[in-house]
């Protein structure tokens, strides 16, 4: 099928939940994709961070097309091997030691809601109510998106779900002043993404995790987008030492196929028991298969050494270009998980960017995100740098 012929069988057939797209990409290899007449894009937003190994990674794509061939699904009635491996690794690897499967972000952002709310049931001390931050970002099915604190996502779905408090990121003491002792969880992002690439001041969240400690209050971390190498760090609140009760992981997990975690300490896990929460396709062979042979790759020797490098690089050069357009209000992220917050809305510039060639988004009105595959180098930077350049001066901005 060509473009016109993918995108006349979309509007015929598929709920329209995204609004106008220009692409039709049906090929991908490493930080490039090709649309269905074979023009080539530099992927410097990598499926909004979901494929953090670049696309089509053969060690990878071979993991799939071996547990493929050996066994797609039997549920989780049984024990699954390669789901296994995957949660011994995972916990190898950070604070948690139990872990529970699903398919999306949004689903182990639900599973922490229920997992907190039946906790504290557990222990004789009921805590209904949550506290998430201004411009947060945890999902769309009801419970995530009630957690989610930007009105715009909850316009047409109320009423929400009840007990759920906002506060201003970045402000312990508005954080303080808000746990009212029906609040059992606080749910936060360690850098907060889809409300514009905010990453904490030094010492908030050990301050959280402090406050979360004296007024008895589980802390979970949404890693959902900075996670899994992202930031340099396999996760982002290792920036900060600080450890949470509870981490929600996605996207980058299975390099594509869908897959959701959360993980917890073996005391919270007593929450859950069974038949308090579970999910047909959770953790079934192909998409752990996939994780397992992903989280081998992030955890190579010196491979988030050359995150931190490029990232770096990147962060530089575009701090550079802010000194000479007064349109770019500030530069931040870490890692290769970067905002460009400009005065005034991005969407003619990542328009003109991917005219040229270079795929990136937004990350609220104002603020151009970067989420390129883990595995770029200098040189295709130095290529967006050069399109940002030639795009700014074509705008005027």
């Amino acid at each position: 099928m060509n473009t016109k012929e993918i995108i006349d069988a979309s509007e015929q057939h598929i709920i329209n939940t995204y609004g106008q797209r220009k692409l039709a990409l049906v090929r991908g290899e490493g930080a490039r994709l090709w649309d269905a007449e074979g023009r080539a894009y530099l992927d410097f937003f990598a499926g909004i961070a979901v494929c953090n190994l670049g696309h089509c990674h053969p060690k990878v794509t071979e993991a799939i097309c071996r547990q493929a061939q050996t066994l797609v699904h039997i549920s989780n009635l049984y024990y699954i091997e390669p789901q296994v491996k995957l949660a011994a690794m995972l916990s190898a690897n950070c604070f948690a030691t139990k872990w529970f499967f699903c398919n999306s972000g949004t689903e182990a952002n639900e599973a922490a809601i229920k997992l907190a709310r039946r906790y504290w049931t557990v222990q004789g001390t009921p805590k209904p109510e949550i506290i998430s931050a201004e411009q947060s970002f945890h999902g769309r099915t009801l419970g995530a998106l009630s957690a989610t604190g930007q009105s715009k996502f909850h316009a047409g779905f109320e009423p929400l779900l009840p007990g759920v408090h906002y506060v201003p990121y970045n402000d312990v003491h508005a954080l303080a002043a808000a746990l009212n002792g029906k609040v059992g969880l606080v749910l936060l992002e360690p850098i907060q993404g889809e409300g514009g690439i905010h990453v904490p001041d030094p010492g908030y969240l050990a301050a959280v995790r402090q406050l979360c400690n004296e007024r008895g209050v589980l802390l979970a971390f949404d890693e959902v987008q900075a996670g899994l190498g992202r930031t340099g760090r396999l996760f982002a609140h290792e920036h900060e030492g600080v450890t949470p009760d509870i981490m929600t992981l996605a996207k980058g997990l299975g390099s594509g196929v869908p897959i959701g975690a959360l993980g917890c300490s073996d005391l919270v896990a007593e929450g859950f028991a069974p038949g308090s929460h579970a999910c047909t396709f959770g953790g079934n062979p192909l998409s752990t298969a996939a994780a397992l042979a992903t989280m081998e790759l992030l955890t190579e020797p010196g491979f988030l050494d050359k995150v931190n490098a490029i990232g770096a690089y990147f962060l530089g050069m575009l701090a550079g270009l802010a000194e000479d357009h007064a349109s770019i209000v500030q530069v931040r992220g870490r890692g290769l998980l970067i905002g460009v917050e400009f005065d005034r809305p991005v969407a003619p510039l990542i328009s003109a960017l991917l005219d040229t060639g270079i795929i990136c988004g937004p990350a609220g009105p104002n603020v151009l995100r970067f989420l390129p595959p883990l595995v770029v180098g200098k040189e295709e930077v130095d290529c967006v740098m050069a399109a940002i350049e030639a795009c700014l001066e074509e705008l005027g901005w």
